[in-house]
């Protein structure tokens, strides 16, 4: 058998159960597809088209971004140092009314694929308005990713009437579901607060029907539960338990203020989490109470968030955060471990946004989504422990080479095809 690409001679941390660690690592690839993993000296007789020298890098899995609002880039720095209420209402919302078109949607979403490529992330999901635009932009870019079309109860961007949200995001969906082999379509409601009792219904419905993962923001902020004119005296997610909005193909997005009852029911309902801590810790919404959902079980993943509320996309960074916060959080210097802030930024990242039997792990029968990661550079060295090299010393710049559906995007720190 002849294989397309040999990624060869690395220290190769695939991200399976065990979390092994493989001295002199090589990876086989053959029509966009992982068809081996091992030591080189395994395949020293292998026919290769091309070999990819990795010596004094690590070979892992593509990072796994799990919430991103891709046009968003066009605000970054915009209205920082403001409350979320303030935020939204007086700086993004007008901005959005005056500056979303879907030429600027395609142009700043392939800014961020740009960006997310660049730093090692080769799967992201996103939500947000003329997401039909994002999906050219990550079609064109050749990243992977869940792109889900926004729904709200107010005029949109694309969507001027309201009536017509949850319709507009079944024709997305529709559009976009077959002969897209990257590109995940999906609904995004934006919030309880933003949407009624009937649009979450209607849209968990559609998605449901469409067999699509189901996104909304949840619990972001303290005062979100005097927002919900439906709540009543139940908590959010009791509220969108009641409903049938919580499923395995619903991914919650901050979930910060919750409770061990709301936990119990995230965990009994299969729904996941996607957690964005430099956001949370910019717009000062609070602290997920990451830790315990890992306890129970729960699906957690890693997100950026939009860049106007954190001003990058840089996952990298975002784990080192994510492990920091939640030791001084909980004075515990023990918990989010480098091994556990990893696996958030892949496999479990990958699991939260329904792509895990396709990308997160490096073995055999998943798609070829590597990343190389130098280990050459002074902050780097010396390294005991691979995970925590990654996690607390890497940055994105030291990233060298991502690899996409077996499609090569960046060679030697340069996007080669965008």
């Amino acid at each position: 058998m002849e294989y397309d690409y040999m990624i060869d001679n690395g220290l190769l941390l695939p991200m399976t159960d065990d979390l092994p660690i493989i001295e002199k690592g090589a990876v086989l690839v053959r029509n966009g597809a992982i068809e081996a993993v091992g030591q080189s000296k395994e395949f020293e007789n292998a026919d290769v088209k091309v070999k990819i020298n990795a010596e004094n890098k690590i070979i892992m899995p593509g990072l796994v971004n799990c919430h991103t609002h891709m046009p968003m880039s066009m605000f970054r720095g915009l209205a920082d140092d403001l409350p979320l209420d303030v935020w939204l209402n007086e700086h993004i919302y007008p901005a959005e009314a005056q500056h979303i078109n879907p030429e600027s949607v395609e142009k700043w979403s392939l800014h961020s694929c740009k960006e997310m490529l660049l730093s090692g992330t080769t799967s992201c999901c996103d939500g947000y308005f003329h997401e039909e635009n994002v999906a050219k932009a990550v079609v064109d870019s050749g990243i992977r990713a869940v792109v889900g079309q926004g729904v709200i109860d107010f005029p949109a961007p694309g969507v001027p009437n309201p009536k017509q949200n949850v319709d507009f995001a079944i024709d997305f969906v529709k559009c976009f579901q077959k002969g897209f082999p990257r590109l995940f379509p999906s609904i995004f409601c934006h919030s309880p607060y933003t949407c009624s009792k009937k649009t979450l219904i209607a849209a968990k419905k559609a998605a449901n029907e469409l067999d699509v993962l189901f996104q909304i923001h949840v619990a972001e902020t303290q005062n979100e539960v005097n927002m919900i004119r439906e709540l009543g005296k139940k908590s959010i997610v009791q509220y969108l338990d009641d409903i049938g909005v919580l499923d395995r193909n619903t991914l919650m997005v901050h979930s910060i203020w919750v409770d061990d009852e709301d936990l119990r029911i995230i965990q009994k309902t299969g729904a996941a989490i996607a957690h964005c801590p430099e956001s949370n810790m910019k717009l000062a919404s609070g602290i997920a109470p990451v830790p315990k959902m890992m306890e129970k079980g729960i699906p957690v993943g890693l997100g950026t968030d939009g860049c106007a509320s954190n001003n990058d996309h840089d996952l990298m960074a975002e784990m080192d955060t994510a492990a920091k916060l939640h030791k001084i959080a909980l004075l515990d210097p023990c918990v989010m471990d480098a091994r556990t802030t990893l696996k958030m930024a892949t496999i479990e990242g990958a699991k939260a946004i329904g792509l895990s039997k396709i990308t997160g792990t490096i073995e055999k029968g998943k798609r070829a989504d590597v990343i190389l990661v130098d280990l050459d550079k002074p902050h780097v060295t010396p390294m005991y422990d691979p995970y925590s090299t990654l996690v607390y010393s890497a940055k994105a710049s030291d990233v060298s080479f991502v690899m996409v559906d077996g499609s090569i995007l960046v060679q030697n720190g340069v996007l080669t095809c965008v």
